[in-house]
């Protein structure tokens, strides 16, 4: 019953920026932690951002300095602010979010992906 819904992606330029929108719904007891993966075309799935509901952020290396991740917690979303993007960006991202829908019951929701491509 618990739904994460992502905004479009798009084609940028190097350098420059995009900002990405995940909104959660649904039966939900409890919004945790939430964050953003991405998987490029032949590499595994990677972690980018993650935020706690308490919103301490925490970033892989490769995007330090250069993503920013925020949450409203009225809205239920969880935000990516990209800036300086690269090419070696270039991906699907996917938000994810851990929920409890009730006290006791917890699991992990993915929204639907969305192509992030940076290319000149």
């Amino acid at each position: 019953q618990v739904q994460l819904m992502e905004s479009r992606g798009g084609l940028v330029q190097p350098g420059g920026s995009l900002r990405l929108s995940c909104a959660a719904s649904g039966s939900i007891f409890s919004l945790n932690g939430m964050g953003w993966y991405r998987q490029a075309p032949g590499k595994e799935r990677e972690l980018v951002a993650m935020i706690t509901s308490s919103g301490m952020p925490n970033y892989a290396d490769s995007v330090k300095g250069r993503f920013t991740i925020s949450r409203d917690n009225n809205k239920k979303t969880v935000y990516l602010q990209m800036d300086s993007l690269k090419p070696e960006d270039t991906a699907v991202y996917y938000c994810n979010a851990r929920i409890f829908t009730s006290w006791n019951r917890v699991s992990d929701y993915w929204g639907q992906g969305t192509q992030v491509t940076v290319s000149s």
